[in-house]
């Protein structure tokens, strides 16, 4: 009975094979399964979180920041300036938007495999950490908030940091 259960839970998880045809502005990638349990993270439960982050053009403002400053950002530009910025920027928005249990799906590769040939360090990571703070402050972002949610990112740390 357990192994019925389980295969049933895995077959209602929504999965699909990334379109051939990137969204527009995108650089193609490799097919990949799509689901939301690539976004790395379970999503938090009611509406307060999302309300506190603003929203959609909360989140939106604040990944668009986070990209900017870490484009700009000596410690970890180098590293961004090989990335399709365009594809970054709308899979952050939806990875942040489905765990802050907005109304967004996370279409994105998972956390080990986007991250796999970017020689992250620690140091790098935590740069981009500090950025995100920074973007959440400016956003208005009640610290409490923001704590949960960077909560939710730190065990992403052993995916994406790969030296």
């Amino acid at each position: 009975m357990q192994k019925l259960s389980t295969l049933f839970a895995v077959l209602l998880v929504p999965v699909s094979l990334v379109f051939a045809e990137p969204p527009p502005g995108e650089l193609p990638v490799d097919p990949y399964e799509m689901s939301n349990t690539n976004a790395g993270a379970e999503p938090f439960e009611g509406e307060a979180l999302f309300a506190a982050f603003n929203g959609e053009a909360g989140i939106s403002r604040i990944v668009d920041d986070l990209v900017e400053r870490s484009v700009a950002d000596p410690r970890i530009g180098e590293i961004l300036a090989a990335s399709d910025l365009v594809r970054l920027r709308r899979t952050l928005k939806e990875q942040f938007c489905y765990i802050l249990n907005g109304p967004c799906d996370y279409t994105g590769r998972d956390m080990a495999s986007s991250h796999k040939d970017h020689g992250i360090t620690n140091r790098e990571f935590n740069a981009l950490v500090e950025n995100l703070q920074h973007a959440m402050n400016k956003e208005g972002v009640p610290f409490r908030a923001q704590n949960k949610l960077l909560a939710k990112l730190a065990p992403m740390q052993r995916d994406v940091v790969t030296r």
